[in-house]
């Protein structure tokens, strides 16, 4: 009797509704910023001149697991329209595709990007969407 009079206004009254329910807050969603890099292989994309333009900074970029022959952990980066941008660099992506192979859902947002003759330069940043 002691313990429940001090916890009054603490956690058992938190999750105490009305007429002594327990009533558990919702989860909510969010995205946690994970990571800063860059968008590697650009330059083996065809056409990354004309999709550049379309490109901008705060566009969300979808990510998709594509283990390949030369790297099992490769993340290709796609703009929400479909089309391939990149990867997610080599050095950078174990732990990201454990995550994404785990159910978890990935995502970029282009940070910057800098066009040097036919070489795109694609900043993003990393979240996880919770």
């Amino acid at each position: 009797d002691h313990l429940t009079k001090e916890e009054k206004g603490g956690l058992v009254s938190l999750l105490h509704g009305k007429n002594g329910e327990v009533s558990i807050p919702k989860p909510f969603e969010r995205d946690i910023f994970l990571f800063d890099t860059y968008v590697a292989g650009t330059s083996h994309v065809e056409g990354i001149e004309e999709l550049e333009p379309h490109l901008q900074i705060g566009d969300r970029m979808v990510f998709f697991r594509e283990p390949e022959i030369h790297d099992a952990q490769a993340i290709v980066i796609k703009a929400t329209d479909g089309v391939k941008i990149g990867y997610v660099p080599r050095q950078d992506n174990v732990i990201f595709a454990r995550l994404m192979d785990a159910g978890k859902l990935l995502f970029g947002k282009i940070t910057e990007k800098e066009k040097k003759g036919k070489w795109v330069r694609i900043s993003i940043d990393i979240f996880l969407h919770e």
